[in-house]
């Protein structure tokens, strides 16, 4: 190898090589090991601290009523406010609240979560799946009830003037996984979050200078807190601001058959449906509330009714 290609190499692993090459070990260790099962009894019993973390946000859930009861459903969310994830959460109270903690329910999670020492193990336990076909594929034939957001850390960090926008980024592996297994799609809304957290600029060009790339990290945000603008080195608490979810009536696709998810066209179609779906419920949620953070700070002034959280 000759000194400028040792360079390059170098320099595409990045300033934080030597952790990302650590994180992407336990990933693959985490994949190849042997898998723990969701517990539904830690489920339960993380269902008090939960709802507190997301009473900061006064979350209102809607049309929880369309997300069957039993049965495997795909859940669709567009995912916001970095890794403070406060949709993702609301969302969990609300499907645990419709159908039990013993019930089997799960959310595609980014791999490099399972990266970290005990994250891994309580993401498992929750019901937490590295973002996997194969994982999805076979929770759904277990008749779970799989949340996913294809949007993933490019949505969730999306800047904050592009925060009423839906952002899959064109990722159509929901829609494939929907079609092969023939199961109801709900599409599951969110409003307000991304409000809470100021960003700039997702840091596609930080990302890959750090090496978050070996990751499949494409982002390292770039935000501005109370004392001028920083990154996820030093994070900003995110403001309280309100949180609307609304669960969406249920899409069927079955009339496609499960080969169709080979099916350009049809995978096209399909993600055009629900993406510009997605987008109208999120502008008329916009349309009428569009000033969740004071609307949250004043709920927070007044005390939250408990109603809008779920109970299970």
């Amino acid at each position: 190898m000759t000194m400028s290609a040792e360079k390059l190499e170098h320099e595409h692993e990045g300033i934080l090589a030597p952790l990302t090459a650590q994180l992407a070990r336990r990933v693959a260790d985490e994949r190849a090991g042997q898998v723990q099962a969701r517990d539904p009894d830690f489920v339960r019993r993380m269902v008090p601290p939960t709802k507190r973390y997301v009473r900061y946000f006064s979350p209102e859930i809607r049309g929880i009523e369309n997300l069957p009861a039993s049965g495997p459903v795909l859940l669709v969310g567009n995912h916001s406010c970095l890794f403070y994830m406060p949709d993702t959460w609301a969302v969990s109270l609300a499907v645990t609240a419709r159908r039990g903690a013993d019930a089997p329910a799960y959310a595609m999670v980014h791999d490099v979560l399972f990266g970290f020492p005990v994250v891994g193990s309580v993401l498992r336990r929750l019901g937490g799946l590295p973002a996997s076909d194969c994982e999805a594929d076979r929770a759904l034939a277990e008749g779970a009830v799989v949340l996913v957001y294809p949007g993933g850390d490019a949505e969730a960090c999306r800047p904050w003037s592009e925060r009423n926008r839906i952002e899959f980024g064109g990722r159509k592996g929901f829609v494939r996984l929907a079609l092969r297994s023939g199961v109801p799609v709900v599409p599951v809304v969110t409003h307000g979050s991304h409000d809470a957290v100021v960003v700039l600029a997702r840091g596609d060009r930080l990302a890959r200078l750090l090496g978050l790339d070996r990751l499949r990290v494409k982002v390292f945000p770039i935000v501005l807190g109370p004392f001028g603008v920083t990154t996820l080195l030093a994070p900003p608490l995110p403001m309280p601001s309100a949180m609307t979810i609304e669960f969406m009536a249920p899409i069927d696709w079955s009339a496609h058959g499960p080969d169709s998810a080979e099916d350009k066209r049809v995978v096209e179609a399909c993600y055009e449906e629900i993406t510009t779906a997605m987008q109208l419920t999120l502008d008329c949620l916009h349309s009428e509330q569009p000033h969740p953070v004071l609307r949250g700070c004043f709920n927070l002034l007044r005390g939250l009714p408990s109603e809008a959280i779920p109970s299970s």
